[in-house]
């Protein structure tokens, strides 16, 4: 990206590219119901953000309990629903400031200072949900914490990296906007 500079049109798009993926990710983490799930026979235990969901035996009926109830439950919710909502807010800013023609890199800083307090959030909300939830919910057999959980951890793992990325890029400006002349390590004879 950075020998093309960001006018070069397919490497202009690859950041808020990357921040829709970060935030289908989320999205997925959001409304998936395997952020626990029971590991081995018999599948007894499935939790998801917003509910814990049990049964007595392998073909028994899913009893289901709001996490909200709990007011670590809403504490783990309520922090990593901000961190969504503040990497969609870093997705539209994106959006807005790889359009223009001109680049604002204080505003793409900016951009990443804020996905820095996203990942903020969402990580205080992935911290909250497993060490309260293993203490206070009684449960069966072995489990694990499973597929949307991860796609929870990736989500906060992308805020992260995208803003060091976003964050570092006006460094660079002269070499992206192409106006440093190239320098060449040899000498003609």
């Amino acid at each position: 990206m950075v020998k093309y500079g960001l006018d070069y049109t397919r490497c202009r798009w690859i950041l808020p590219l990357l921040l829709g993926i970060g935030v289908i990710f989320g999205i997925i983490a959001l409304a998936g119901r395997g952020w626990l799930e029971s590991q081995t026979l018999p599948y007894v235990q499935q939790a998801s953000l917003w509910e814990s969901c049990s049964r007595r035996g392998e073909g028994g009926e899913w009893n289901c309990e709001s996490l909200m109830g709990y007011a670590w439950g809403r504490a783990a919710a309520a922090t990593y629903l901000v961190g969504f909502i503040l990497l969609v807010i870093c997705f539209a800013l994106a959006i807005i400031a790889f359009a223009i023609d001109t680049l604002r890199f204080n505003f793409i800083r900016g951009i990443g200072g804020l996905l820095f307090v996203a990942a903020v959030f969402s990580v205080m909300g992935l911290v909250i949900y497993p060490v309260k939830f293993s203490t206070e919910i009684q449960m069966t057999g072995i489990n694990m914490f499973s597929w949307a959980y991860g796609f929870a951890w990736t989500t906060a793992i992308m805020e992260i990296c995208l803003g060091f990325f976003f964050c570092c890029l006006p460094n660079y400006e002269d070499q992206i906007l192409g106006n440093v002349k190239p320098t060449y390590f040899y000498s003609s004879p």
